[in-house]
């Protein structure tokens, strides 16, 4: 504590987000501990993805964004929907730019979907990590903006900060890693995207920690951003792909998205 007390609040923020990034990519090393998955596993995989992104779209994202708006005293509700709504609009574009772009790759070994439904996944939770890093850095940074003697509890709340969502980005790596895997990629490819997706978390809680006040004013549209974005991947790519697995028995996907669902609403709720 001592240590953390005497650094810079950037070099915090740096250190704590590390940390997130750490977790991500452990989540993702759980793509090497599978040789041969069967039907009715990938259905669970592909949903348990599925209820991660939705539930954290939820919890990590948009109850926050709500919280914030409110204490920025701006209309919350407009907020959020704007956020969303983007973040949606965002992904279609891209989704759509993605498959024209594939289309013109004609050395790539996957076939077109698979490489657009990868591009899909591994962007939407890279957007959704940018401003949980910004988040732990605004807690951070909040720290020295105070210049008040309370250094030791606000850091210690700014730290649950950062381990609640270190804890969240160990399913989301591997929500990441293991469709990847099952599209065709190597394990140790279909690890480095997955623990790709949290790089931006240490850049983003830099950012967070220097720009305290101005980043405090976007983060609620960046957050709701992030779950419009989030919700489309897993309504247009995670779920039909879970189904399409095991249509005779499509209560394999359902029990994945429930699964993953639950786990991040009891790691985001017991984490606060």
């Amino acid at each position: 504590m001592t240590f953390l007390l005497s650094l810079p609040s950037w070099q915090q923020a740096l250190l704590a987000t590390l940390f997130t990034w750490g977790v991500t990519a452990l989540g993702s090393a759980l793509v090497f501990g599978f040789k041969t998955i069967r039907s009715h596993a990938l259905a669970m995989m592909y949903g348990f993805a599925a209820g991660v992104m939705i539930a954290a779209s939820f919890w990590s994202l948009l109850d926050p964004a709500i919280s914030l708006a409110a204490k920025l005293d701006k209309t919350p509700w407009l907020v959020v929907a704007i956020g969303f709504g983007l973040g949606g609009l965002f992904l279609y574009a891209a989704d759509k730019l993605i498959a024209v772009l594939v289309l013109n790759r004609s050395q790539d070994q996957q076939p077109p979907r698979q490489v657009k439904q990868a591009i899909l996944l591994v962007f939407s939770i890279t957007l959704h990590n940018i401003p949980e890093g910004l988040a732990v850095g605004v807690a951070f940074g909040a720290i020295e903006a105070a210049g008040n003697t309370e250094h030791a509890a606000m850091i210690l709340a700014a730290m649950t900060v950062a381990i609640g969502i270190g804890l969240q980005n160990f399913p989301e790596g591997a929500a990441v890693s293991i469709p990847l895997r099952q599209n065709g990629m190597s394990r140790l490819r279909a690890f480095m995207y997955g623990q790709a997706s949290g790089i931006v978390e240490p850049f983003a809680g830099v950012l967070g920690a220097f720009l305290v006040s101005s980043v405090n004013t976007i983060l609620p549209y960046a957050l709701s951003f992030a779950a419009g974005a989030m919700i489309y991947v897993a309504c247009k790519e995670l779920i039909p792909e879970a189904h399409a697995r095991t249509r005779a028995e499509s209560h394999w996907a359902i029990f994945g998205i429930m699964s993953g669902f639950m786990l991040m609403m009891v790691l985001d709720v017991a984490l606060g």
